[in-house]
């Protein structure tokens, strides 16, 4: 009964590994590239980078001016002031909807000409206005599968000789992606083979996440077999019974056959297929609120430019802190300054009111971290002592929570994060022995995946 149940989990792992032996070879050395090398995207940040400083001469309109220009009832969630095409505009934000006026005459913004785009795009470049390739981009490409691209369109790529290429929206007249010759080499070395992120599948999203969802899944239960088959033949004899490949495959999945197993069910779990809660309810304590037009005629945005100079001032966030009209500036470099500025204590006391405990702290932690260290630091940390454990993360400089979790997101943080990256927080931390870690078993699934491919060959091509 079990040599037939052994033949029967040999003859199961032989043909999952036929099956599936290429995924495992594509996933384990791209996941290295992952590593260093992101999938090219555009982001606020980028854009007030590439944006013009704001200018208190040009700005003629009031935010409640502005606002009016709209005709609505909605008040606005959110009320920024910046640049796009070098003129100051104003950003509300009402429902998911956000609406565009120049500040300088009133205008509201449409559908950009020609021009517009031209123009934004080479100031975006740096290049000659004169010499890049225009395309229309009707149909989904290589660098833009992404979902929030997908309802952006007519899109319109501008290419310039030295490999920049600028991708902006017709509706909107932003820049929605960029890619460098670069960052595609860099996507097609990590993202693009990690996440299978070819165009004709990309393309179709329910196959894409089907695909995703059972090949990794399937790998799951193929790893946990092989490893299986290893323990049975060897501990008996105390040895290895094979010779050539499958001796070294064995061996291969001895060492990383659990690390295998756990790292493909991870990479499942990034596709959420099981119902999961990852983000608590929103905080008892209330910081910010929606701004209110009007309240911004005693603290007009230009004095706070003024206030401000020389610095560059790249955009004005305006919005109410515990019930007071707050300006907050976001300057060249990325630096914060907030108007009037923020006390710490009266955001400590606002926590502990509604009956949290409130810390500072001044690195990140198992729930709060980045590889990179780009998330503002130091952040005030308020624990609830509810069942969940919900701790929520604010920035004590803008009052906004950057990040939160639950007792109920366990699934998400470990068995996805914490077994598909390794940042468990004695490791994470600490570069570059994180990377060695992950690199060395990165290296230890590759090993595995080639003899994995040389033995399926040696199966099927009889058979051929």
């Amino acid at each position: 009964m079990l040599t037939a149940v052994k033949l029967a989990l040999i003859f199961v792992h032989r043909w999952l590994g036929v099956a599936l032996c290429l995924f495992f070879l594509i996933w384990f050395p791209s996941a290295i590239g992952m590593m260093y090398w992101d999938f090219p995207t555009v982001t606020p940040q980028d854009r007030l980078a590439k944006s013009a400083a704001l200018d208190a001469a040009t700005i003629v309109l009031s935010p409640a001016r502005a606002f009016a220009t709209l005709h609505t009832d909605q008040k606005p969630s959110e009320i920024r002031l910046d640049t796009f095409d070098a003129r100051p505009v104003y950003r509300f934000r009402i429902g998911r909807n956000e609406r565009v006026v120049y500040a300088d005459t009133g205008e509201v913004r449409g559908d950009a000409s020609a021009d517009t785009m031209r123009r934004v795009a080479a100031s975006w470049t740096g290049q000659s206005i004169q010499t890049p390739r225009v395309q229309s981009v009707d149909a989904i490409d290589q660098w833009t599968v992404q979902g929030p691209l997908r309802n952006l369109r007519p899109l319109w790529k501008f290419s310039w000789p030295d490999g920049q290429q600028v991708y902006v929206a017709q509706p909107t007249g932003e820049v929605v992606q960029y890619t460098t010759t670069a960052s595609r080499i860099g996507a097609y070395l990590g993202p693009i083979p990690h996440w299978l992120y070819f165009t004709p599948l990309r393309q179709r999203q329910l196959a894409w996440t089907r695909v995703v969802v059972w090949s990794s899944g399937i790998a799951t239960v193929a790893a946990a077999i092989g490893l299986v088959i290893a323990l049975w033949v060897s501990l008996p004899l105390k040895r290895i019974p094979y010779r050539g490949q499958k001796r070294w495959h064995t061996i291969f999945g001895l060492i990383f056959g659990v690390s295998v197993m756990t790292w493909a069910f991870s990479g499942m779990l990034s596709m959420e297929p099981f119902p999961t809660e990852r983000s608590p309810a929103p905080p008892p304590f209330r910081l910010r609120s929606a701004p209110a037009v009007d309240a911004f005629a005693t603290r007009d945005p230009r004095d706070a430019i003024r206030a401000l100079a020389p610095r560059r001032v790249k955009e004005l966030e305006l919005t109410s802190m515990m019930g007071e009209p707050t300006v907050v500036a976001t300057l060249d470099g990325g630096v914060i300054e907030t108007i009037p500025s923020l006390d710490s204590t009266r955001l400590n006391s606002a926590v502990t009111v509604a009956g949290a405990t409130a810390t500072t702290i001044d690195d990140y932690d198992a729930y709060y971290r980045d590889r990179r260290r780009e998330r503002p630091l130091p952040v005030i940390l308020a624990q609830l002592h509810d069942v969940d454990a919900t701790r929520y993360y604010i920035d004590p400089r803008t009052a906004a929570v950057v990040a939160s979790y639950s007792s109920r997101g366990w699934m998400n943080r470990w068995l996805y994060h914490g077994l598909h990256s390794l940042d468990f927080p004695w490791l994470y931390n600490r570069r570059p022995l994180w990377d060695v870690v992950v690199i060395a078993f990165m290296l230890g699934g590759t090993a595995l995946s080639v003899t994995s491919v040389i033995l399926a060959w040696r199966v099927v091509t009889p058979r051929l």
